[in-house]
């Protein structure tokens, strides 16, 4: 029984949904350069997922989850013009989250609207999941555990296994 078709199959219903996520392919957030104004950036990707006020500006986010393993941050500045492009879903940005002194909002305006939130029964509190791909092409999951207060308290990193059998 051959793996293959079926891994074709799951691979273009990625790329459609990566697509479809983004407004089409007619533009994609890491593509875009600094200094580029607001409006034609909008122009260009549609209507973000979010936005965020930050000091001096804004940013607009571009995320493909729940399906997607990517989250795009495009910063402006204050007078409109894009000040950088960071896929927000790698290991060096997660690490910045810090245990015990980042909050719900912060990981709101970092990662986007997770793919998941549930509870589990060793936590008192959320666990916000985001799928994502890490560098040689390993999909995992990030759960951030947020206590009641909407602290974070916990970050763990898992393999997203697929099924055995992706046969139809």
């Amino acid at each position: 029984m051959s793996l293959y078709p079926a891994l074709l199959r799951i691979a273009g219903g990625a790329c459609l949904a990566c697509c479809l996520g983004l407004g089409g392919c007619a533009g994609v957030p890491q593509w875009e350069k600094p200094g580029a104004p607001q409006a034609e950036v909008l122009a260009r990707l549609g209507p973000p997922t979010a936005v965020h006020a930050l000091p001096g500006g804004e940013r607009l986010q571009y995320s493909q989850q729940p399906a997607g393993t990517q989250v795009y941050n495009l910063d402006f500045d204050a007078a409109g013009r894009l000040v950088s492009v960071e896929q927000a879903l790698e290991p060096a940005v997660i690490d910045r989250i810090e245990l015990g002194r980042w909050t719900r909002d912060d990981v709101f305006r970092l990662l986007g609207k997770p793919a998941q939130v549930e509870r589990v029964a060793r936590f008192d509190g959320d666990v916000w999941t985001y799928r994502f791909m890490e560098p040689g092409s390993r999909l995992r999951r990030l759960h951030v555990h947020l206590d009641p207060g909407g602290v974070v308290r916990q970050i763990l990193m898992m393999d997203e296994n697929l099924p055995v059998d992706l046969a139809p």
